[in-house]
């Protein structure tokens, strides 16, 4: 394979983004488990004592993943962030007010590797979320088994990221005086196997999970598209029923998070890396899909508002694809 080395003479703002985007793919891929290996050996040495007090805080503390985080405006505001939004470009794009008195739920699509586009947009400022929407407050949702990695958990709810878990999801939806919104990957964890330059397929006919959360509050959905995230990483083949999905697919079950063998480029050159590629994401926020509050839904209504959600995000890529370079002829694969 032949190597293509980046050049000498690059602009330092282009090396700060390079270095902005190679500490946020550590903090995903290797952060968790140099700070468990941190705890271990720090329990481990004459400092225990530390250890063991950071262990009674970690129960006294166990409730706050589902109650809301503990977001930190000083983390999300850091310069770092601007310079990881310039290094693809992300951009926010609204296309119609929410109004705050409200609590929203967002089902973001697609899921992709590694969620560029939402970390990028709702988990720091550099997007300017609160000024496309003031008085909305984002909460990114992620698997509660990284809420459970000692030191890491504190840091990453600094950006806003709460836990997925129903229990979460419905402490935000329940937040009286409106202005929350809870942002979740519908696809999740099975959908990342199947993140890669090109891919149209969604995982969404049998998830309705959501669509009954939203309605037992009754806040209203919101269908949010990342045009481009998928196109960040190529990826391992894996096709259905092969030895690597099957494993992939076993550790998911196992742990809940999946293991998509990714690769797109490096530091030093453009050939192989585990970098994303500079390629633009946008991320349009579409129009809220109003539902009727019911504690007990019908399997009935769920279905309905399930197609309706399935048509309101149908209806957002189809006006905008062609604005972010997908060919008329392509459309969302629902599986």
């Amino acid at each position: 394979m032949k190597i293509e080395f980046a050049p000498l003479m690059i602009p330092l703002r282009r090396r700060m983004q390079t270095a902005a985007v190679l500490q946020w793919v550590f903090s995903f891929i290797a952060l968790a488990q140099c700070c468990l290996a941190v705890f271990i050996l720090l329990s481990l040495s004459d400092l225990w004592f530390l250890a063991a007090l950071y262990a009674v805080w970690l129960y006294v503390d166990r409730d706050t993943p589902v109650r809301g985080g503990r977001r930190s405006s000083w983390v999300r505001g850091w310069r770092v962030w601007r310079h990881f939004r310039d290094y693809f470009p992300l951009t926010l794009v609204k296309t119609v007010d929410l109004d705050p008195k409200l609590n929203y739920l967002f089902g973001l699509h697609p899921h992709g590797v590694l969620v560029a586009g939402a970390f990028g947009n709702f988990c720091t400022k550099a997007s300017e979320f609160e000024k496309l929407f003031p008085g909305l407050t984002p909460y990114l949702l992620m698997l509660p088994f990284w809420f459970r990695v000692p030191f890491y958990r504190d840091y990453i709810m600094c950006g806003g990221l709460v836990s997925s878990d129903k229990r979460s999801a419905s402490y935000l939806l329940s937040r009286p005086g409106g202005g929350h919104a809870a942002v979740l990957a519908i696809g999740g964890a099975p959908e990342s196997l199947e993140a890669r330059p090109g891919a149209l397929t969604l995982q969404l006919l049998s998830r309705k999970g959501f669509i009954k959360l939203a309605i037992k509050h009754g806040s209203p959905l919101v269908p949010v598209f990342s045009f481009g995230e998928n196109e960040l990483f190529n990826q391992m083949p894996n096709p259905q029923g092969s030895v690597l999905r099957g494993a992939q697919e076993r550790l998911q079950k196992l742990m809940g998070v999946a293991l998509p063998l990714f690769h797109a480029r490096g530091v030093f050159q453009y050939s192989w890396g585990l970098l994303p590629f500079r390629k633009p994401v946008c991320t349009v926020v579409g129009r809220p899909i109003l539902v009727s509050r019911d504690p007990s839904p019908t399997r009935e209504e769920v279905d309905r508002v399930h197609a309706l959600y399935l048509n309101g995000l149908n209806q957002l890529f189809e006006e905008n694809k062609e604005s972010y370079g997908i060919e008329k002829h392509r459309h969302l694969s629902f599986i």
